[in-house]
């Protein structure tokens, strides 16, 4: 059996100096970025890609993986619907190496197709965490399937709060020295979506790997501190961006102004005497209900004390009653022993 046919790529081999194409027939097409808005990634991609990289880890591979996403273009929404992974390896310190399987590709492709049509090529996928060199020869790879792939970096073990996926599509950049127009990345915005019957597996999935040792009120505290600690670095974010625009390091943009002037006026006024008067009282109330529910508590923990040292002197005297009959009817056999040998005797 001969062995499948694989693709060596060397990023010098297919440019000339300044890294540009040497396309003999340049067609003029609309930009990516006119197509595709936002990019939705389904819970299903993100379980088959953590799945590859812990298949890999345990092989002793440590880099990063590769695999192609299947979807759809809806209404310039790409929605990644599912993804398999693909065979991969690069060199660790020439990175303009790569090695991809693409006839593994199409078969894979291929037989994607015979069970859900609806899904085409919309993209490929690697564990990153961020960019590498060689993405835009990978991507030149994939637009031979797709003209308008979609790069999207999910981290396998993300250590930030936050979305562990980002989207990028390739685009022309032209360069004002007038050189050569290279390709780059641009970020396109992207977030985790999914169907009814997937947020139900999800649902179920989380229950089965939740520790049951943990009770809801911890839970529930969690969950409102990871909340708080993302509001906290989004919060920041803004702060850099705002410092950023003062120091005129990014140009203005009104639309994100004008949603950080939206967010602000949805701040409640805390100067005010009614809202206040109402914080204190619900928080006067909220109390009340912490106070008597300790209190009941206790009294419950103590009405059942008592109750476990009744039931316990109750039990001893029952064992001892039972002990002392036992005693006695033994001392009764034998009298009534004794009383018979002693008329056997006599006659």
């Amino acid at each position: 059996m001969s062995p499948p046919s694989t693709k060596m790529i060397d990023d010098g081999s297919n440019s000339n100096e300044n890294n540009v194409s040497t396309d003999k027939n340049p067609q003029i097409s609309i930009s990516p970025l006119n197509k595709i808005e936002k990019v939705v990634i389904h819970p299903l991609v993100l379980l088959s890609v953590v799945d590859h990289f812990n298949r890999m880890g345990k092989v002793g591979n440590s880099q990063r993986v590769v695999g192609l996403l299947l979807g759809s273009l809806k209404n310039k929404i790409l929605d990644v619907s599912n993804s398999f992974a693909l065979p991969f390896d690069e060199e660790e310190k020439e990175k303009e190496v790569w090695f991809l399987d693409h006839e593994y590709l199409e078969i894979m492709y291929t037989m994607f197709r015979k069970v859900n049509a609806r899904e085409r090529i919309v993209g490929w996928y690697h564990t990153g965490p961020k960019l590498h060199r060689n993405d835009i020869s990978i991507n030149e790879l994939i637009r031979e399937y797709h003209p308008d792939s979609v790069l999207v970096i999910i981290d396998a073990k993300p250590k930030d709060l936050g979305l562990p996926t980002e989207a990028y599509v390739a685009v022309e950049e032209i360069h004002d020295d007038g050189t050569p127009a290279s390709k780059t990345f641009e970020h396109l915005p992207s977030e985790i979506g999914a169907e009814e019957a997937e947020e139900v597996g999800v649902e179920h999935l989380l229950r089965d790997i939740r520790n049951a040792t943990v009770g809801t009120l911890s839970q529930r505290i969690t969950n409102q501190l990871m909340g708080l600690k993302g509001l906290t670095k989004s919060l920041y974010d803004i702060r850099a961006y705002l410092d950023k625009l003062l120091a005129n390091k990014l140009p203005l943009n009104h639309q994100i102004l004008s949603h950080i002037q939206d967010m602000f006026n949805l701040l409640p006024d805390i100067t005010h005497q009614d809202l206040t008067k109402s914080i204190y009282v619900k928080t006067n109330d909220e109390m009340l209900l912490v106070y008597l529910s300790s209190l009941i508590r206790s009294i419950i923990a103590l009405h059942n004390l008592i109750m476990n040292k009744i039931q316990n002197s109750d039990a001893e005297k029952g064992e001892s009653i039972n002990s002392n009959t036992a005693v006695i009817e033994k001392k009764t056999e034998k009298g009534s022993g004794d009383k018979s040998s002693t008329t056997n005797n006599s006659n």
